[in-house]
């Protein structure tokens, strides 16, 4: 029982993760609204937890307004055998 309610966690899990990823707006559209239907039955702390980030700076890409620092790629050195 505890195996088969793990296993659906995680098929749930995925199948959100990838809905996120491969269909940004329209998962932006369904989180928004499920989030403005829990803000109507006054569940505020769910419904900012549900509520996506709003997306600024390169239009409808969908990436996240999350501030994120850009990894510089360190410079590789050759290696001299002797």
């Amino acid at each position: 029982m505890v195996e088969m309610i793990i296993v659906a966690a995680l098929v749930i899990w995925s199948a959100i993760y990838t809905f996120k990823k491969v269909f940004p707006k329209s998962a932006f559209k369904v989180f928004n609204g499920i989030a403005n239907g829990f803000q109507k039955q006054g569940w505020t702390k769910l419904a900012a937890w549900v509520r996506p980030a709003m997306v600024s700076g390169c239009g409808d890409c969908g990436c996240s307004s999350s501030p994120s620092k850009t990894k510089v790629p360190e410079t590789v050195k050759a290696v001299k055998w002797k």
